[in-house]
C-alpha cells in the first residue's frame, strides 16, 4: 500500500484542490520518488497573508506531474476523500447552478455554452490511455470546474473534461462537500470519479486554478492550514496522506 502513497497524492490533487486549495500553498515545486513512482507537485494560493479571525477570499493555483519510472502506466483513481481545515471554506452562493445532465456527451465548448455562468475555475489535464496489447496515447483536455449547487447542506462541484480520439467523450467528475466537526477538519469532500475509456485512461498531469471571487474563503488564526486525503483505485488499493501548510495572520 505504501508505495501508492505518492501516486494517490498526485492524482488525487486534481480534486483535493479543487474543493480545498488551502491544502497545497507550497511555493516551490514538490519532487517525491516512492519506489516506481516520481511525483512533482507545485501549488499556492493567493494571498497567503490572511486575517486571523474572519474568512477571506483566496485565488488557487495548483499543478502535478506523475511518472513511472519504469514507463509502465498507473493505475486509475476510483474515488477522493478530502477533509479540509476548520479555518477554510468554500462559498457558491449566488452563482448559477449546472446540472450533471447538461455537462454529459458535451464538448468543452458546448458545456461553457449551456454551464459557462456556473464557471469557478479551469485548467488543462493530460491522460495516459492504454488498452490491452496496445501502445499507451497521450490525450488532453481543458478542465471546467462548475458549481453545481447547495442543497441538504452540501454543495456539488463538476469538473468536466472532454477528450477526442482514442477517446471521444465527456468526463463528468462529481464532487459533494458537506461540513464536519472533526477536530481540525471541518469540511469533508468526497469525489466520484468515472471510469476514462472504461478503466484504460490514467491522468499524468494537470493544471488548474480556481478564481471565481468568493468561492474559496480561509482565515489564518494559528500559521498554518491542513487537510487529509483518502483515494480509492481501481484496483482495490486505499491509500491516505496528510498536508499541512503556513499563512500568515494579520
Amino acid at each position: 500500500m505504501r508505495k501508492y502513497l505518492m501516486l494517490t497524492m498526485a492524482l488525487g490533487a486534481l480534486i483535493a484542490v479543487s474543493v480545498a486549495g488551502i491544502a497545497s500553498a507550497g511555493n516551490k515545486p514538490v519532487t517525491v520518488q516512492q519506489g516506481n513512482l516520481k511525483f512533482t507537485f507545485n501549488g499556492g494560493f493567493s494571498p497567503t497573508t490572511l486575517p486571523k479571525n474572519k474568512l477571506a477570499p483566496i485565488t488557487l493555483q495548483a499543478s502535478g506531474k506523475i511518472q513511472t519510472l519504469d514507463g509502465t502506466h498507473p493505475p486509475a483513481l476510483k474515488e477522493a476523500i478530502v477533509e479540509t481545515d476548520k479555518n477554510g471554506t468554500i462559498n457558491t452562493k449566488g452563482i448559477p447552478v449546472c446540472k450533471s445532465g447538461q455537462l454529459q456527451a458535451r464538448d468543452t465548448n458546448a458545456a461553457m455554452k449551456v454551464c459557462g455562468k456556473s464557471l469557478i475555475g479551469t485548467g488543462q489535464t493530460a491522460v495516459e490511455v492504454q488498452f490491452p496489447e496496445q501502445n499507451p496515447v497521450l490525450v488532453n483536455s481543458k478542465l471546467l470546474v462548475l458549481n453545481g449547487g447547495t442543497s441538504g447542506g452540501k454543495t456539488t462541484l463538476f469538473i468536466h473534461a472532454y477528450f477526442s480520439a482514442p477517446v471521444t467523450g465527456a468526463i463528468v467528475t462529481t464532487v459533494k462537500i458537506s461540513k464536519v466537526h472533526n477536530g481540525r477538519y471541518g469540511l469533508k469532500s468526497v469525489a466520484s470519479i468515472p471510469k476514462i475509456a472504461n478503466g484504460a485512461g490514467s491522468v499524468l498531469n494537470f493544471n488548474l486554478t480556481i478564481n471565481k471571487k468568493g468561492v474559496l474563503m480561509a482565515k489564518c488564526p494559528d500559521g498554518k492550514l491542513q487537510a487529509h486525503a483518502t483515494s480509492v483505485f481501481s484496483d482495490g488499493t486505499k491509500a491516505s496522506a496528510g498536508i499541512v501548510r503556513t499563512c500568515k495572520g494579520k
